[in-house]
């Protein structure tokens, strides 16, 4: 099997100081939980941002700062904005981070229930505006599938000419509204994507562990972090991001799949580097 890359989510757009009191918002944070992650194995960041006061922000000056302070004391490390964004944010607002021209970017294929009134809104023309963006300046799109929909749509651009080949997905389980965390379904969106394509698991909550372990078995990549779970063990709070890190790598060495560094994980994603 190939090695196994890492992803850390750090601090997602939701998660707050009150969940986990090392959930980071400040650009020192966030370079602090960054180089945690990356200490430990992780060869990508998945990042939002965060003002200083915790509040969401999409702004391609905040981007900038994290970036550099990240790349400050994680030289190669692959940086993967997050063009989601919060809930309710325009189009406008959730594309700024690409303009800094980051190797890699989500582009989320559907719209999804996030709980409540919240709606996580990806219409077809938004899909195709941030795909052909992202081609325009060279970046690889992850693409986020939290329902299975989300990967035929995915082909579909893909064969129109909107995202290139071969793609790249984070199938995100568990989440209200989206696909369960399950190994039945994890082998459905498994066996839905293209024979060249690459993929990574994140289970969300309570899940995590649980498909990440499945995805490594079943020859997929994982991502953990604050954004997605913030529990070391059952009623235990992590620490940090490395430490959820550091759990997926024993797993994986348990299960047979050596580390990818950041350089192996660039050339199995074939990212332009």
């Amino acid at each position: 099997m190939e090695k196994l890359i890492i992803t850390a989510a750090i601090c997602g757009a939701e998660v707050t100081k009150k969940h986990n009191p090392n959930v980071p918002y400040t650009v020192q944070e966030i370079g602090r939980e960054a180089q945690s992650a990356y200490n430990q194995g992780a060869s990508i960041i998945h990042l939002h941002v965060r003002n200083d006061d915790g509040t969401p922000t999409q702004d391609i000056n905040r981007f900038r700062d994290c970036i550099e302070e990240i790349k400050r004391r994680c030289p190669d490390v692959i940086i993967q904005p997050s063009t989601g964004g919060a809930v309710g944010m325009s189009n406008e607002e959730r594309l700024q981070p690409i303009y800094l021209k980051p190797e890699m970017a989500t582009l989320d294929c559907g719209t999804c229930n996030f709980g409540g009134d919240d709606i996580f809104v990806n219409t077809e023309n938004t899909i195709k505006e941030f795909s052909k963006k992202m081609m325009e300046l060279e970046i690889k799109p992850e693409i986020e599938v939290f329902d299975k929909g989300m990967i035929d749509t995915a082909i579909r651009f893909s064969k129109k000419g909107y995202i290139n080949n071969p793609m790249h997905f984070n199938f995100v389980m568990g989440v209200n509204g989206g696909i369960s965390a399950t190994a039945r379904d994890l082998i459905f969106l498994k066996e839905s994507i293209p024979k060249e394509s690459t993929f990574t698991v994140s289970g969300i909550g309570k899940y995590e562990f649980e498909m990440a372990a499945l995805s490594i078995l079943m020859g997929g990549h994982v991502r953990v972090g604050f954004e997605d779970n913030v529990y070391i063990s059952k009623g235990a709070l992590a620490k940090s991001n490395g430490e959820l890190v550091e759990k997926v790598v024993r797993i994986g060495k348990e299960l047979g799949r050596e580390i990818a560094s950041c350089d192996e994980a660039r050339k199995i994603l074939k990212l332009k580097g």
